[in-house]
């Protein structure tokens, strides 16, 4: 099996670095905080020291930060992965970044002998840690089968769907229709309390009609609970809808819907909710309603 090195030990990192493992790789991890690292290990993967020190043996190198400048950090420099990896080494981008860092960033690897794919990925911690990732795979075709053995690792999705940046184009458009399903879902709930109802039978029942949908499944019960522990975290959800919104403009594409999305989602994470799980959101229909 492949050598994998892991950069990033986050809420998606670290279990899909364990499902490496568990899938027979060699996997090394890196992370800026000790303890996660140490989490890996004792899930029997190896720690690294840095990221020169995780990547030097991969075959495969998956990154997993926040945003566009944490990606750059991680492959740039000397120590970073494009000075420190063996030609030919296969770069998996994980993180969810701007179409057009992912690109530019690509031809970086690729002039320093690296293979790059932009591999986005969708279903929250619960996914990583069943190994049920939605993928979506930016770059070079013979690329994308090359890394079919580690991807099936850690997703059950697996979709290649263009040169790279498209990945990262996909997921965006991906965010987008989660916001705006999150946000109605909240109003939803938030009339029905209003009413009265017994909102447990409510959402069962448009559960199983044409209102269902993954998010009322994963994240109706979170917001009835008022249970808000992060699984993907408002902060990242409204990083990735600027990155729609801009993308958006640069294409001359109205998404309206979006917008207003995204200025509700700014406005949460500007009132100090932005370590909450995106289902907060829930938190600003509530103000907004009096009903908080």
């Amino acid at each position: 099996m492949s050598n994998v090195a892991v950069i990033g030990l986050g809420i998606m990192g670290l279990p899909m670095a364990i499902n490496l493992v568990r899938a027979s790789h060699s996997v090394t991890g890196f992370n800026r905080s000790r303890d996660r690292i140490d989490k890996l290990v004792s899930e029997g993967g190896i720690g690294a020291t840095s990221i020169a020190d995780a990547v030097k043996d991969a075959d495969v190198v998956i990154t997993m930060v926040p945003d566009s400048p944490d990606v750059e950090g991680v492959v740039g420099g000397q120590d970073g992965v494009f000075a420190n990896a063996k030609q030919g080494t296969l770069w998996i981008d994980a993180s969810s970044i701007r179409p057009d860092v992912a690109t530019r960033l690509a031809a970086d690897a690729k002039a320093a002998g690296l293979r790059a794919l932009d591999a986005p990925v969708s279903g929250g911690e619960q996914g990583a840690i069943d190994a049920a990732l939605s993928i979506m795979v930016g770059g070079e075709k013979e690329d994308f089968d090359a890394a079919a053995e580690v991807l099936n690792a850690v997703g059950k999705t697996i979709v290649h769907v263009g040169p790279s940046g498209s990945g990262q184009t996909v997921k965006a458009a991906n965010q987008l229709i989660v916001a705006v399903n999150i946000e109605v879902l909240a109003e939803a709930i938030a009339f029905l309390e209003a009413y009265g109802v017994d909102t447990d039978a409510a959402l069962k029942v448009l559960g199983g009609g044409l209102a269902g949908s993954k998010v009322l499944d994963q994240k109706g019960q979170k917001m009835l609970d008022r249970n808000f522990d992060p699984g993907f975290r408002l902060a990242l959800h409204h990083k990735d809808l600027g990155i729609v919104t801009s993308a958006a403009r640069e294409a001359n594409v109205a998404v309206p819907l979006g917008a207003v999305v995204a200025q509700l989602f700014a406005a949460t994470v500007n009132q100090g909710d932005g370590g909450l799980d995106h289902s907060g959101l829930f938190r600003q229909v509530l103000k907004l309603s009096g009903r908080e």
